[in-house]
């Protein structure tokens, strides 16, 4: 796994009673670890963005069914057993546009 990867994982809820099986992006990965970070990944239209959402076209690059959001306000450490299935990757202008918006996330 690496950053970039769109994987299909167990993805907590934010109170943590449950998980669901979603997409997410991979935000960092350390092959010395057993633990990633990870984005969530949604393909439901909120009605309104928020400045730290990515909007994502599906392809055949990226793996995904449907047009999504990348929600770079729902961040997860989770261990990488818990990824079902590889999805696709995630293209370099996007790659950009997350890394971007994670420094505003983070005043970096």
């Amino acid at each position: 796994m690496s950053k970039g990867d769109i994987v299909l994982i167990d993805f907590p809820f934010t109170d943590l009673s449950d998980f669901k099986m979603r997409p997410a992006l991979v935000l960092y990965s350390d092959e010395k670890s057993e633990d990633c970070v990870f984005a969530f990944i949604t393909s439901e239209k909120p009605k309104k963005l928020i400045e730290f959402d990515v909007k994502l076209r599906k392809s055949k690059y990226n793996g995904l069914k449907n047009d999504s959001i990348i929600k770079l306000d729902r961040i997860a450490t989770l261990n990488k057993k818990m990824a079902s299935r590889y999805l696709g990757k995630l293209d370099s202008d996007y790659v950009v546009e997350v890394d971007n918006k994670l420094k505003r996330l983070f005043g970096l």
